[in-house]
């Protein structure tokens, strides 16, 4: 009868250890070559959509690099090439330029073509200047960032107020318009 519990005890430590050890190794973030690489037959055979500690990487045709982390990734049920984002953080490397940092509350990930819209608090910061906004929509195929809602663009000397700011990436061509023709985009003069 002794022997029997001893067994007994042994094999629910054991099973609570196993359970622990799995426990632990699920909790781990996906390493990056391994997020790519999930399909829709694992997220059915899962319990869950979301992803903890998210990060990518990638380049386009010009060697530019893109990093994405976020705190938090949700995979779209119906479209599993989605991920929606939350606390996100991005740089963008330029091969013959300065680097492009952006942070925001909340992202949209396409792991197919890196497209990434960026939304709640954005923040974007390049060399000396800031630009903020609500709503960015960033895509290395169109290699252009359109940055809208509330933007206001900061640097040493200016302060510029306006609906949308758009961005070429590779030759660095900005268009600063309002939706409204009739109003006027608002800057001031720090100096």
């Amino acid at each position: 009868m002794k022997k029997e519990k001893i067994i007994k005890v042994s094999l629910f430590f054991l099973f609570l250890m196993l359970t622990w050890i799995a426990y632990k190794s699920i909790k781990k973030p996906f390493p990056v070559e391994e997020i790519s690489k999930i399909d829709e037959a694992q997220l059915n055979n899962s319990n869950s959509n979301i992803i903890n500690e998210v990060s990518y990487q990638s380049y386009d045709a010009n060697g530019n690099e893109y990093l994405i982390n976020a705190l938090k990734g949700e995979i779209d049920i119906s479209d599993s090439d989605i991920i929606f984002l939350t606390d996100v953080n991005a740089k963008i490397n330029l091969k013959n330029s300065n680097s492009i940092l952006i942070t925001s509350e909340f992202g949209k990930y396409n792991i197919k073509n890196f497209d990434t819209i960026f939304s709640k608090n954005v923040n974007i910061f390049y060399l000396e200047s800031k630009i903020t906004g609500e709503y960015l929509d960033f895509s290395i195929d169109r290699s252009s960032m359109v940055i809208s809602r509330n933007v206001v663009y900061t640097n040493d000397k200016n302060i510029l107020k306006t609906d949308v700011v758009e961005i070429d990436i590779k030759t660095k061509d900005t268009k600063i318009f309002m939706y409204d023709e009739k109003k006027k985009v608002n800057v001031q003069n720090l100096n």
